[in-house]
């Protein structure tokens, strides 16, 4: 079974959108924990009439940390219960017909963090800014050449992980969508089993971004960073 954890910010104009897909493409047994800042995020209104309209779960917690995408998605891992985990985003970006076989590499085939890439065969990218999408095409690409890191992808946020290597990684992020590169450096250096299917990124069509490139750039400079030293010299 997979926690689908979902954060979300004003996103009144695309959960419905997002759970009909997930129930169209999904067919995993699963459970959504959607994690929110605040009491009037336009979101949880369109939840209330919805949630009863699923086959699953769904699961509405406050952002345990305060607020933005970071403490909201660590919020949900601390909330999941199940063997494998998936942060989904809200705004319709990402591409759910490979969650699927995300899991099967999970149960089946003892992975601990499957990678969805969108610099490999197969994989696309629709939209984005420019500058967003050549960093995160540039430090996928080098990290796996440099490092050999097991994924072309590794700033994607769209990735599943077992729960019981979740457990085991202190996160130490403090910026926002980072943390997804954190935890996969830290799986790699350590020994985790790691691997990557090809996924397809739809820019947002409702709804602002809450993306902060420079500001969290630093951020994954250092993730980026520490996988080259660890891998390079060991320290």
């Amino acid at each position: 079974m997979i926690d689908i954890i979902i954060p979300v910010f004003n996103e009144g104009k695309n959960i419905g959108r997002l759970l009909d897909n997930i129930t169209e493409q999904i067919k995993t047994e699963k459970k959504i924990i959607i994690v929110f800042d605040f009491d009037e995020d336009d979101t949880l209104p369109v939840l209330q009439k919805l949630k009863d309209n699923y086959p699953f779960k769904l699961q509405m917690e406050k952002n345990m940390f305060g607020t933005g995408a970071l403490n909201a998605i660590v919020t949900g891992f601390r909330k999941s219960t199940n063997d494998a985990v998936l942060v989904v985003m809200a705004d319709l970006s990402d591409s759910l017909q490979i969650v699927d076989d995300m899991y099967k590499k999970i149960i089946d085939e003892d992975y601990d963090l499957v990678c969805g890439s969108r610099y490999i065969r197969g994989g696309k990218q629709y939209g984005g800014p420019f500058l967003k999408v050549l960093f995160s095409r540039t430090a996928g690409l080098t990290l796996y050449w440099l490092t050999r890191v097991p994924t072309h992808d590794i700033t994607n946020s769209f990735k599943m992980y077992r729960k019981a290597m979740l457990d085991a990684i202190k996160i130490e992020s403090n910026g926002g969508f980072e943390i997804g590169m954190e935890i996969a450096v830290k799986a790699y250096i350590n020994g985790y089993k790691l691997t990557e299917l090809p996924s397809q990124w739809y820019d947002r069509e409702e709804g602002k971004s809450n993306f902060k490139m420079w500001k969290w750039m630093p951020n994954y400079l250092h993730w980026y960073w520490l996988c080259v030293r660890r891998t390079w010299f060991g320290s």
